[in-house]
């Protein structure tokens, strides 16, 4: 997995953060109903012991992205559950979207937010409700992503997991060599196999896709451009706006646009320019089913911080 340095401009300062806090998952719903007695999205739900998983997301990555580069992309309908959670932040560290219009437009706004601020930028996309048993794997697999994007300025660098069984519930990613080489050039996407592909995937080597991003923000902009243009040309004009202009015009075309999929709409047909950096065995979970949030909080670490959370709990 490890890249290495040979000198390629990486500085930390041109270093972004993007998580993607802006969606919604009625599968969960009885679930973080349970816990929180009431509807909020999963992402503001303590599913984990101690914080929502939104929290969770951004302890993680603060250790390594400044809080002035790091950006979290929310939802207007959810503003009861963020208003209180994030009462400390700037708002410059907040891009309300009014409404749900699906991972691509979310992308986008980021994108355009942090090109505003460095047209150097380097930028990292993290998914809310994600689980990682070695954070610090994680973590380091992310600098190596960031070190890989500086030596390869045109291309997206995409984090797979590695998988140890035949999930048919997550996305895969199919790429050329062995992992073990580090880079990969990816070939396709393989989008909730049946049992028997994703068997055979297993045996191939190839990743579990955990929709985390590196690269150039430029790159990430130039590739859409090549494949979603017409929904790109709506946001723009936002490169050019002021701060005061932006909610007016956000307003606008999140009325006129209509929702689009990053990963249907950009990654599935952009394989040349994408690589894939496969993570070790950091124990990574897509939060978005139930049986998955059970599988976490049934695991030895997992167990042992309920066990803590509620031992603070009775001694409250």
């Amino acid at each position: 997995m490890e890249v290495a340095n040979t000198g390629a401009p990486n500085s930390k300062v041109h270093q972004w953060g993007v998580i993607l806090a802006g969606v919604e998952c009625v599968r969960l719903k009885p679930l973080t109903r349970m816990i929180s007695g009431d509807d909020r999205p999963k992402q503001f739900c303590p599913v984990l012991p101690g914080r929502s998983l939104l929290s969770h997301t951004r302890l993680r990555i603060a250790p390594y992205l400044a809080p002035e580069r790091t950006q979290v992309i929310l939802l207007k309908a959810h503003e009861a559950f963020y208003s209180s959670e994030f009462n400390h932040l700037d708002a410059r560290q907040m891009a309300i979207q009014p409404r749900n219009r699906g991972t691509l437009p979310a992308i986008l706004l980021a994108l355009v937010r942090v090109l505003r601020s460095d047209a150097d930028a380097q930028v990292a996309f993290f998914p809310a409700d994600h689980y990682y048993r070695d954070e610090g794997a994680f973590m380091s697999g992310v600098q190596s992503a960031f070190a890989a994007s500086a030596l390869n300025p045109e291309s997206v660098i995409l984090l797979g997991a590695t998988p140890d069984h035949p999930e048919t519930g997550y996305g895969w990613i199919e790429a050329s060599g062995d992992a073990a080489a580090g880079l990969r050039k990816v070939r396709r996407f393989w989008e909730k196999p049946a049992t028997h592909v994703a068997r055979q995937l297993l045996e191939r080597g190839c990743a579990w896709n955990t929709f985390v991003m590196v690269g150039r923000a430029k790159a990430f902009w130039e590739l859409i451009r090549w494949r979603a243009e017409e929904v790109m040309s709506w946001f723009e004009p936002l490169l050019r706006a002021s701060a005061g202009q932006e909610n007016l015009m956000v307003e606008d075309i999140y009325d006129s646009i209509s929702s689009s999929d990053f990963s249907s709409l950009v990654l599935s047909s952009a394989a040349e320019r994408l690589r894939l950096l496969s993570l070790p065995d950091i124990g990574w979970s897509d939060l978005g089913e139930p049986q998955r949030v059970y599988a976490v909080l049934s695991s030895a670490p997992e167990r042992r911080r309920v066990a803590i959370a509620a031992a603070a709990g009775m001694a409250s």
